[in-house]
């Protein structure tokens, strides 16, 4: 057996195109020059038989019915889906939980915080079927079914607009990334949708992976401002950006034998294109862009 990993969506918040969004990347989407793109998420699995979703995006139905892996059978309430493995706290990554309400028996990892914070939402998902929701941080990691070990990364403390700024907010790490290995192979794969900054954490996991999941939310550090003329200050949204001399295809050239994959694409992002510049400056350093559907084998 081998990891595998679909990628169920490959698009940031709001997706693309973004439904209140008329920048040229959106309209070419529009069009059909450009496939368009759900929010993001994946799901792996160590036997085929046993998965578990990266992240429960809002999208998460039609990319379920769109996965026949991950169909329902052979009973008629039966799911080859155990449970979620959030990264963080975002809406764009916790809303499809609700699209899983009254299946028994999940289990869903998240750091302390991110736990801690969707006590609501625990309180009424658990009202339809209960679930087990784990500590993602706990030490010594854990054991998915299906053969999985699986480690959680701190990668940032940035908190979700949604919390109160008034509230005080529990401490700890809100955004995590995964190591995912399979007993019986060895391959592993790294998950890091959201970086804020790189670490000397990030270049351990990326050294010893086969596979590399990574935040490409944005191509350019200025990029927002000069797509969509945004005021909200890309910043502050703790994605690092692809380029620049401290972004993540700079710090990925010193791991050049894993696979490289950017996900988590904002609207404004134009590795969006096949066709642009930045899709192969990209391919240049051996990074890949996949579209929503597809599958790795590891």
């Amino acid at each position: 057996m081998a990891v595998r990993v679909v990628l169920l969506g490959t698009a940031a918040g709001g997706g693309f195109p973004q439904w209140n969004c008329a920048c040229a990347l959106c309209a070419a989407a529009r069009d059909g020059k450009l496939p368009s793109r759900t929010q993001e998420c994946a799901a792996v699995s160590g036997n085929g038989r046993d998965w578990w979703l990266l992240n429960a995006s809002p999208d998460l139905r039609a990319q379920l019915a769109a996965t026949p892996a991950l169909w329902p059978g052979p009973g008629p309430r039966q799911t080859s889906v155990r449970g979620v493995l959030l990264t963080d706290a975002e809406a764009d990554h916790v809303s499809g939980l609700a699209s899983l309400r009254g299946a028994a028996g999940l289990k869903v990892y998240a750091a302390p915080p991110v736990r801690a914070v969707l006590s609501p939402a625990r309180a009424a998902l658990d009202r339809y079927a209960p679930w087990e929701w784990a500590d993602s941080l706990a030490d010594g990691g854990f054991v998915l079914a299906g053969g999985l070990v699986v480690t959680a990364h701190p990668m940032g403390a940035r908190i979700p607009r949604y919390v109160p700024a008034q509230a005080p907010a529990p401490a700890g790490p809100w955004v995590t990334a995964y190591r995912i290995e399979d007993l019986a192979s060895g391959g592993v794969l790294v998950y890091a949708p959201c970086v804020g900054a790189w670490s000397p954490a990030l270049d351990e996991l990326c050294a010893e992976a086969d596979c590399v999941l990574l935040d490409g939310t944005f191509f350019a550090a200025d990029e927002m401002g000069t797509t969509v003329r945004s005021g909200a200050g890309q910043a502050a949204l703790g994605h690092l950006p692809v380029t620049g001399p401290d972004g993540t295809l700079a710090a990925l050239a010193r791991h050049p034998r894993p696979r490289r994959i950017y996900t988590h694409l904002n609207n404004t992002n134009p590795l969006l294109d096949p066709g642009s510049p930045a899709r192969a400056r990209v391919a240049e350093h051996g990074a890949e862009i996949l579209p929503d559907g597809a599958e790795l084998v590891l």
